[in-house]
């Protein structure tokens, strides 16, 4: 199938995809525990039976079940060695399905077969061990097998990480042009478990170039509908909506889901209503669900998809969309080795304390989106590239301009990105008019136009539009669009060009009002050369802001500046622009440069330091004493580097603190604990999301490994209790488990770490031997969760004293209640929370 013919079908009727497998197969007998694709090969009739029941219902599209059919997978049962045999003969067994079904029914519709494929487990880097790379390339052989197979498209689903989606939709790109279909799985906060809202996703995704993106699995109709409502203003393609048939309960000894067909159907009716162009069934439902909607779905016609033009750049948790009349943007510039020596040196060291302040400090500056460039001699450009993205992406959450004369720099960081960045710039240039575009066009991002070409400098005005025309109309022969583009305005030096200024404000006017462009410009340079240069640049801004320029590349610590942009949009009379020149102005009032000490013009080494350095110079005696204080500067950046989950730097402070003679038992229980507390407070207030929690727990566990020896030292006290924690037999997904084990280590608790895919039998030995205080349990799957009953049953038969505490994705406070375990928890700081309760402590 190609994309085309995709579209056209979707274009024709609501598209109906089919119900559960694992549901269902469980309750046609395969147990748990099982590889389900060997249990499924070892008993074809139920998979071709189920299949042709959601055939005769009216399914369009036919999931292959080879949705955990990956290297990483397989190899949790020992089967990777066989992964092409299990690929094909899974998407066979798809295809007798629907050979069987077409015969006796003597039908000729098309039915499509998709090649499923989900998540590996495994976190990538820097949270988890996995590269991004290794990722593609798992996802790579899968599909490569699932093409070969004759699959007629991919579906990517029950994603919890936005940036796995992404390696799958690129592997996929890389290995054919089947059309592409993604859901996400979100939870109760509407967010992914790493934090991604559903227009982020969907801006990220579609510009990426999936076919459909949606939602699957989480919960019934009702809440996805929330999702659905949310991607729907960004979306450019095809909605999918895949719900659970309400949440599990335990019925007689089976999870069941209790939303019947008739009242699931009815529930659908409002992805209808919204905009929905596709639709199924995940846990739960069954081919009489899919029966029902089917019939529902012919009442509606297909949605018109009204393609919306967006200017929007993206994080992996947050959207930056602007217009050509919203407020006035500001790219920082600061992250740039160029003039700044402090800077070169720590790069060439590979440290990267300086890029961090840089990054935070202008994000509380007033800074929009970073822009990041890292060349200089005596470093390799393109991996230094990486490892400083990463670090910016640790530390905020700005949108990204991705800086470098190098194609194959910004290809590789595009690559990486995990979200919609800015590439700066795309001029007519040979090389990168020829290279880059495609680059643009293949990652989702947007760029700057530089109207430059092989000949230098365009000559006069005329020229540069017809360079811009250029790279325009290529762009958008490529699939681009109008609104992936923000033009440089060029800004040459007025002190060699009276006309500069002039030139460049026809630019910006030019592009706005005829071409619908957005616009940017590099203020520097229309300076250069002359005194009290802040002057020009402020004034020079004034008169590109009014005369419709959009954003600027700047150092947000130069308050006047900054402050001419707020009073700018002030008296354009911007929304809200009043109460944020107020704050502004109050918060940043204006210091003499010329005041400041030289010590701290070097720091800043572009003569124009942030707005910290430079009131710390300015108090440089009366902060003298406070300074001095060692012992306390060093336990508030101990506290920072926990909050901010700097694993890099906590160990060389807590040695520090040891050394000014603080206990370790003082460190942990007056700096570590609260710091961790915050944290917790910050992830449940939705401040911070998972990959922001591991890195501080990452960051405080590596602090505490270095003082448990002197605790061991320093107290005859055992450990304040025991926990044995496991991901339950079938089960073999353990982020959430790994992260809670690690969260009870950092509060002092015997933590005992079974793994996943653990025998109840071995979880009540190991509690019975060890005398354990709680038994934690994780599942992830519907087809999982009975297992914790049977847990629970065995401490009950045993008379074990040990609480047993419960928790994933599919877990509830009611099933808890149902199955009599002594405590839930939704997260890993509620779960600590949990523990202290039980334990009274």
């Amino acid at each position: 199938m190609t994309k085309n013919e995709f579209k056209a079908m979707i274009e024709q009727k609501i598209v109906i995809l089919d119900g559960a497998t694992g549901s269902n197969l469980q309750n046609a007998g395969m147990p748990s525990g099982v590889c389900p694709e060997t249990w499924i090969l070892d008993n074809k009739e139920v998979l071709i039976t189920l299949q042709k029941e959601y055939l005769y219902a009216g399914t369009d599209i036919l999931y292959a079940p080879t949705f955990t059919s990956n290297r990483i997978k397989l190899s949790e049962y020992g089967l990777e060695h066989r992964i092409e045999e299990i690929n094909h003969s899974l998407v066979e067994l798809s295809k007798e399905a629907i050979n069987r079904y077409l015969e006796e029914t003597g039908e000729t519709r098309s039915i499509m077969i998709a090649g499923d494929l989900t998540m590996t487990g495994e976190q990538l880097l820097p949270f988890g061990k996995m590269d991004f790379e290794e990722l593609i390339t798992i996802y790579k052989e899968q599909i490569g097998h699932l093409v070969s197979s004759g699959v007629d498209l991919l579906v990517v689903e029950t994603m919890l990480s936005l940036q796995e989606c992404r390696a799958a939709v690129i592997a996929a790109k890389e290995i054919c042009e089947l059309p592409v279909m993604v859901s996400l799985t979100f939870g109760e906060d509407n967010r992914t478990l790493y934090g991604t809202d559903p227009k982020t996703a969907m801006i990220v995704l579609q510009s990426l170039g999936a076919d459909a993106v949606g939602v699957n699995c989480s919960s019934g109709p009702k809440k996805l509908s929330e999702v659905i409502e949310q991607m729907l203003p960004v979306a450019n393609v095809p909605l999918i909506a895949k719900p659970n048939a309400g949440l599990p309960k335990l019925v007689e000894d089976r999870t069941v889901f209790t939303m019947d067909a008739d009242e699931f159907a009815a529930s659908c009716k409002i992805f209808l209503e919204l905009g929905v162009s596709i639709l199924g069934g995940c846990c739960g439902t069954t081919p009489k669900h899919i029966n029902l909607l089917n019939e529902l779905a012919k009442t509606y016609q297909a949605p018109v998809i009204h393609k919306k033009p967006l200017r929007v750049l993206t994080t992996e948790r947050r959207s930056m969309e602007f217009s050509l009349v919203d407020r006035f943007l500001v790219v920082g510039e600061r992250i740039n080795p160029t003039g700044k020596k402090v800077l070169q040196a720590q790069l060439r060291e590979g440290v990267l304390d300086l890029v961090s302040e840089m990054a935070i400090e202008q994000e509380e500056l007033g800074a929009d989106i970073l822009d990041i460039n890292m060349g200089m001699n005596g470093i390799d450009e393109k991996e230094m590239m990486l490892k400083v993205m990463d670090e910016v992406l640790q530390v905020t959450n700005l949108p990204l301009s991705i800086d470098s004369s190098h194609v194959s720099v910004i290809e590789a960081a595009l690559r990486r990105y995990p979200g919609r960045a800015l590439i700066n710039s795309i001029s007519l240039e040979k090389e990168k008019f020829e290279k880059l575009l495609p680059v643009a066009k293949k990652y989702g991002a947007m760029f700057i136009l530089l109207p430059l070409s092989d000949a230098g400098l365009p000559k006069d005005l005329e020229e540069k539009k017809q360079i811009i025309h250029t790279i325009v109309s290529a762009a958008k022969e490529i699939g681009l669009t109008a609104e992936d583009i923000v033009v440089d305005g060029l800004v040459n030096t007025v002190g060699a060009n009276k006309e500069a200024a002039i030139q460049t404000m026809e630019t910006i006017r030019y592009c706005k009002e005829e071409l619908s462009l957005a616009t940017i410009v590099g203020l520097s340079n229309i300076s250069f050369g002359l005194p009290e240069r802040q002057f020009v640049n402020a004034t020079f801004l004034s008169f590109a802001i009014q005369a419709g320029l959009t954003m600027a590349i700047a150092n947000p610590s130069q308050d006047l500046l900054m402050n001419t942009a707020y009073a700018a949009d002030l008296l354009r009379n911007k929304e809200g622009a009043d109460l944020r020149y107020i704050e502004r102005v109050t918060t940043h009032p204006m210091i003499n440069a010329e005041s400041t000490p030289k010590k701290v013009i070097e720091r800043g080494e572009d003569k124009a330091d942030n707005k910290k350095s430079v009131r710390e110079a300015s108090n440089v005696n009366a902060n003298e004493s406070l300074n001095d204080n060692s012992t306390e500067k060093s336990s508030s950046q101990i506290y920072e580097a926990v909050i901010k989950g700097n694993k890099r730097k906590i160990l060389a402070l807590v040695i520090e603190e040891v050394n000014n003679k603080t206990s370790a038992a003082e460190i942990l229980d007056t700096i570590l604990i609260p710091a961790i507390n915050q944290v917790g407070q910050y992830f449940d207030s939705g401040k911070y999301y998972l990959p922001q929690l591991i890195a501080s727990a990452e960051t405080m566990k590596t602090a505490i490994d270095y003082l448990e020896p002197m605790l061991k030292k320093d107290s005859k006290e055992e450990k304040v209790g025991t926990i044995i924690i496991a991901t339950v037999a079938g089960d073999i997904h353990d982020i959430g488990k790994n992260l809670v084990a690690l969260m009870l280590k950092n509060y002092g608790f015997n933590v005992i770490d079974l793994g996943k895919d653990v025998s109840s039998e071995k979880i009540i030995e190991t509690a019975k031997e060890l005398d354990a205080d709680i038994i934690a349990l994780s599942a992830l799957m519907t087809t999982t969760m009975l297992e914790m009953k049977r847990v629970v049953n065995y401490r009950n038969e045993a008379s074990l004293r040990a609480k047993v505490i419960i928790g994933g994705a599919v877990i509830t406070q009611d099933y808890c209640d149902e199955i009599g375990a002594d405590g839930y928890s939704k997260d890993a700081q509620e779960a600590v929370n949990l523990v202290k309760k039980l334990l009274k402590i």
